[in-house]
């Protein structure tokens, strides 16, 4: 789904928003196949950047961003890590010399040590497939082909209709990659076709204002199509209705509220009645039915690395 509204994220699985190192760190070790990472960097440590992860048993998924520059050191592998390049510049260190590019992709194998050197403003795909238990070493080629399923697999997310549907297409993605891994890429999934411009003008509206309150004549004339034929191509194309579309994204912008590093427990109810969801128990239902948890779940996880953090302080002292 290489479009004009391209944008690989993992946003409907934030875990952590404007996270501090120490918080943001903790988090990785539980996610990723390493000990205890550490961060070498010369910005603010009250704000490092954003944390996603989504994970299946076949494996997990984590996008982290950087606010700054910076050397996330790892240490030695405990399983398999593919390193992907989102937004901006990242580089693998091997030791305190090696380092090379990690574009497309990067397949670091257990044992080895290694470090990710990211520009500011970095935005990088990790994962971690459960049953790899080989050393894999595949050509640029395949390379190439497995980090164009991942980034499809990005960008679709926005896209699913519920959680359901995300964890079935996340278990085929680590389905997909091994058999790439073993056989080529004719065992790749096809590219998507590319979206009508017209239909594109729509998703970047639900996408971008968020002031608007739905409305499909509206969004029909925005987008110079009829009614009936916005909703038939949008749902022909993406697998979502306009509706269903403009109301993943709000609970999106509601869970990056609650994971918000910043804040202490935030009012839930104010925060969904902020986003036009009035009646509670049908919101918790339907955040559940699109991101997997309920609301208080997402701040429940997020307290947890934070509390996490103050009892290791308290510890040291």
């Amino acid at each position: 789904m290489r479009t004009l509204i391209d944008k690989p994220d993992l946003d409907a699985y934030l875990r952590l928003f404007k996270a501090p190192e120490t918080v943001w760190l903790n988090t990785l070790g539980v996610l990723l196949p390493c000990a205890e990472p550490e961060l070498l960097q010369s910005g603010s440590r009250a704000e490092i950047g954003c944390l996603a992860a989504f994970t299946v048993s076949s494996g997990g998924v984590c996008v982290i961003d950087f606010a700054n520059a910076g050397e996330l050191r790892l240490g030695e592998l405990t399983g398999t890590l593919l390193v992907m390049p989102l937004a901006g510049h990242c580089d693998l260190v091997f030791g305190h010399e090696c380092w090379q590019s990690a574009f497309p992709l990067a397949i670091v194998n257990p044992g080895s040590e290694v470090g990710i050197r990211a520009g500011t403003g970095a935005r990088i795909a990790l994962l971690s497939p459960s049953s790899w238990s080989h050393h894999a070493r595949p050509g640029a080629g395949r390379l190439s082909a497995m980090a164009e399923q991942i980034h499809q697999f990005l960008v679709r997310m926005m896209f699913f209709q519920n959680h359901q549907r995300a964890c079935e297409a996340l278990g085929r993605l680590f389905q997909v990659l091994a058999g790439l891994l073993e056989l080529g890429a004719e065992m790749a999934e096809h590219a998507l076709p590319e979206l009508d411009r017209r239909l594109v003008r729509a998703i970047e509206k639900i996408r971008s204002d968020e002031d608007w309150a739905f409305s499909l004549p509206d969004l029909a004339s925005h987008s110079g199509v009829s009614e009936r034929n916005l909703y038939y191509l949008m749902k022909r194309e993406t697998g979502i209705t306009p509706y269903r579309l403009y109301q993943r994204h709000r609970l999106v912008r509601i869970r990056r509220r609650l994971a918000d590093c910043h804040q202490g427990l935030p009012q839930i109810s104010w925060i969904a009645a902020d986003e036009g969801f009035s009646h509670l128990g049908r919101f918790a239902a339907l955040y559940r039915e699109h991101l997997g948890e309920l609301p208080s779940e997402t701040v429940q996880w997020r307290r947890r690395c934070q509390n996490a953090q103050s009892e290791r302080l308290l510890a040291a002292n």
